[in-house]
């Protein structure tokens, strides 16, 4: 069986809202070309054997950012968990958005690594709970590449070290996640060298007293930010099984 494709794009550092923007047009053509299939599933496949024309199908997506400082709520979240007024926020230049993906408040900076897949689950499995687990998995298996060992934490979606340990649990990626007609927007956020003071001003991801971490606070030293991209990309196409495109 073919792998499937994933064309992947660096979308530098780019503002939350353009990145957001961008996704929900990926979404939205994918959506479209589900409608087609589904109504005129005929039609297309005599088209395009009459024509000759590339397969009408869904694309997939693996959009890698760095977002200038912004603090984003998701649909489960509580704004209280954002301890700056909105006053305070401007001041700092500190942007928040209230978004569509799953779980509670994060923080977005530079030198944090944010992934965006965009994928159409039927071309892969029908199964939220797995996809989750295979998003953190890509991450486990990337901090592992600088000697650091990432855990799951029972009922916390995400990437922890010493979960298990009272007081020293601390997350090093969030991840949160929309699925729509099974593609999914949204995704995930590795601290590499990202300031982790600005997570003093919120409780990330409702949870409190434990800490926040990143790979340089780990391993005391700043890490080559375009390395951790390339390992990440490697450990994603290996965990999903695909080729990926540029």
């Amino acid at each position: 069986m073919d792998k499937q494709q994933v064309i992947f794009k660096d979308l530098g550092i780019i503002e939350y809202k353009a990145a957001w923007d961008y996704q929900e047009e990926l979404l939205q053509q994918n959506l479209a070309v589900k409608r087609l299939l589904r109504t005129e599933p005929v039609f297309i496949d005599e088209l395009q054997a009459e024509n000759n024309t590339e397969i009408v199908a869904t694309k997939n997506y693996l959009l890698f950012c760095e977002h200038p400082s912004v603090y984003t709520l998701g649909k489960s979240g509580k704004k209280e968990n954002v301890l700056m007024s909105d006053a305070e926020l401007q001041q700092n230049d500190i942007a928040f958005f209230a978004t569509n993906r799953g779980g509670d408040i994060t923080f977005h900076g530079l030198q944090q690594l944010v992934g965006y897949p965009i994928l159409d689950l039927e071309n892969f499995y029908t199964d939220i709970g797995k996809y989750l687990r295979n998003l953190e998995e890509v991450i486990i298996q990337t901090i592992a590449e600088y000697g650091i060992i990432g855990h799951r934490s029972k009922g916390e979606t995400g990437v922890w070290i010493e979960p298990d340990v009272p007081g020293r649990e601390r997350k090093i990626c969030a991840i949160g996640v929309r699925c729509s007609r099974w593609i999914t927007m949204h995704g995930f956020a590795l601290n590499v060298n990202t300031d982790l003071s600005f997570f003093n001003n919120i409780i990330p991801c409702g949870i409190v007293n434990k800490q926040v971490t990143s790979i340089e606070k780990e391993l005391g030293r700043t890490i080559n930010y375009d390395e951790v991209k390339e390992v990440l990309k490697l450990k994603f196409a290996g965990v999903f099984g695909i080729e990926m495109v540029e």
